[in-house]
């Protein structure tokens, strides 16, 4: 095969290395976009949420601080509606949103959007379970959107947490 297997080209001991300038791809990547990846920003964050819950929390905190209102306080409210029906859950960010863990499973978490907020269940079998009494909202097989000034009633977070336990910590 002509060219030694690299497709008739060139090989690498062809290709002068004189003074060809070096470039970064990963900062010229980088420059390209706004803001940084959820891998990016997990890196930032040094895996803290794993050594440390209280860290953890603070890293909820931050997250719900940097929101403008009413934002903030209707997933203030989600949260505390979380955490009083799963008191052991370690709280923490996945994939750049708040998220809570029973067991090392995550089990339910939240997000803050332009024009909407979003439940999120960590699972696309939730939803299907709960159908009837979900049907006024909008949702996808990941996320449950509702109004950003009107947080989710307790009996229906009480329910989503309930399915999501029920699968993801099977008796």
């Amino acid at each position: 095969m002509p060219g030694g297997g690299w497709g008739g080209g060139a090989r690498p001991s062809d290709v002068p290395t004189g003074n060809v300038p070096s470039v970064d791809l990963g900062r010229a990547r980088r420059s390209q976009r706004c803001r940084p990846t959820a891998f990016e920003r997990h890196l930032a964050i040094g895996c803290r949420h794993r050594q440390n819950p209280q860290v953890s929390a603070e890293e909820v905190d931050e997250y719900l601080n940097a929101l403008e209102e009413p934002k903030r306080t209707t997933l203030s409210l989600l949260r505390q509606t979380i955490l009083a029906v799963l008191p052991e859950a370690e709280q923490g960010i996945s994939y750049g949103a708040p998220a809570f863990k029973v067991q090392g499973k995550t089990i339910a978490g939240f997000a803050a959007f332009k024009n909407h907020l979003s439940y999120l269940p960590h699972s696309g079998s939730v939803f299907p379970e709960l159908a009837d009494e979900l049907r006024s909202y909008r949702k996808s097989s990941g996320a449950l959107r509702f109004a950003v000034d009107e947080p989710l009633p307790r009996s229906t977070v009480e329910r989503l947490i309930a399915v999501r336990l029920r699968q993801a910590l099977p008796a």
